[in-house]
């Protein structure tokens, strides 16, 4: 059994026990969350598609951890100008959700 779910903006596929990293979600780390926007399930029976949600379809997931994701270097360059050149770095904030359950 699996699941597509959509947080912060990106949907993911998840399974019981799967570990993922997402946008950053308010909470502590050992507290359950709830994942109300399911896209589709799908069981050995068949699977279920919503337009664009399944009602009554839920992912239950415990926060493990909040983080920051690896640097990345965004450069700016226009040529033939010698006044812009610019380098920023950034590091995203992720929390790591342990998938606990699919109820459909």
């Amino acid at each position: 059994m699996y699941a597509v779910v959509e947080t912060g903006g990106k949907q993911y596929r998840v399974a019981p026990q799967d570990v993922i990293d997402v946008e950053k979600i308010e909470g502590q780390p050992g507290d359950e969350v709830e994942l109300d926007k399911v896209l589709m399930v799908a069981r050995d029976e068949g699977v279920e598609v919503g337009s664009p949600y399944l009602e009554n379809a839920r992912v239950k997931a415990v926060i493990e951890k909040h983080g920051k994701g690896r640097k990345i270097t965004v450069f700016k360059y226009k040529n033939k100008s010698k006044q812009s050149r610019r380098t920023q770095g950034h590091r995203q904030h992720f929390t790591r959700l342990r998938i606990a359950d699919i109820e459909a």
